[in-house]
């Protein structure tokens, strides 16, 4: 009998340790992340859900990943929805005028490290050399919010007396996902004259063989403006955001993480290059350019 109660009492012994146990690692605070969606929701969380499990080894928390769509995301995240956010560099400007976010840590990725540009190109061969050529011509821009495939266009377009409100045959912007692309090809296979296309796009693709550089022209370009930017709302604790910060920075080619069994190297499934501190002065460009141009979060009408 005594055989059997000391049984009882050791099993009860163990199954309080796995109950304090599990609470125990139930302990760790849970921050949400906001990452603004690329191309889609599945390729985004393809590609950052490795860094946000890296992310969470290194700072002790449980990272949530939230993918949101650009025109939602302002709205959600003053709905409170997550506490640090993944934007381009646009976006991060509108969320620090309107909302006061605080900058963590500037993407790096392609030839411009922690910056990128914008281009405006031509089918080589169409008979469109310079930037002039443009008016009258079909053309393609990125999404309204991309920096590099947007705002920069626009300010070019507008620095050489062109507005494309009234100097062009018409603009548009691809439909669905992978818009940049869309808008490169388009220009190869002349859906469109003129493109507005990100310098890292026309990079990436190619270098995967998509596209040969000698297929267009180079009709104007900005000057390298900071791509993309994680963030920190505003009165975030201090010690989060500076361990958050501490682990982008020492994020390494070679540094992995688990997601559903597998151990992935964490730059690599993002198709990044690390994280660069930038100040906050060095995004001025693009104010300045959103003025010019009249958009969020400047815009006056």
């Amino acid at each position: 009998m005594r055989i059997t109660q000391l049984m009882r009492l050791f099993i009860v012994l163990a199954l309080l340790l796995v109950v304090a146990g599990c609470k125990t690692e139930g302990k760790r605070p849970v921050v949400k992340i906001g990452y603004m969606l690329c191309n889609s929701e599945e390729e985004t969380t393809q590609r950052f859900l490795p860094l946000t499990r890296y992310l969470s080894d290194k700072v002790g928390v449980d990272f949530v990943m939230v993918p949101v769509d650009t025109h939602d995301f302002e709205k959600r995240f003053k709905a409170g929805e997550f506490a640090l956010t993944h934007t381009n560099s646009l976006l991060y400007i509108i969320l620090r005028e309107n909302e006061g976010v605080e900058i963590i840590a500037s993407e790096k990725r392609g030839k411009f490290g922690a910056r990128t540009a914008g281009a405006i190109i031509a089918r080589k061969g169409s008979g469109i050399e310079k930037l002039a050529d443009i008016r009258g011509k079909r053309l393609a821009f990125g999404p309204m919010l991309a920096p590099t495939g947007y705002l920069a266009e626009y300010d070019l377009m507008l620095a050489a007396g062109i507005n494309p409100e009234n100097d062009l045959a018409f603009y548009s912007i691809p439909p669905g996902s992978y818009k940049h692309e869309k808008l490169i090809y388009g220009v190869l296979y002349g859906k469109y004259d003129v493109a507005a296309a990100p310098v890292l796009d026309l990079e990436t693709m190619a270098r995967e063989g998509k596209i040969a550089p000698d297929d267009f022209v180079v009709l104007a370009q900005s000057k390298p403006i900071p791509y993309c930017t994680f963030a920190a709302a505003k009165g975030t604790d201090p010690a989060l955001v500076k361990k958050v910060k501490e682990a982008l920075l020492a994020l390494k080619p070679a540094d992995t993480a688990e997601v559903d069994g597998e151990r992935l190297k964490v730059m690599k499934a993002a198709w990044i290059d690390g994280y660069e501190e930038l100040p906050d002065s060095d995004y001025d460009p693009i104010r300045e350019m959103a003025k010019r141009v009249n958009m969020p979060p400047y815009q006056k009408y």
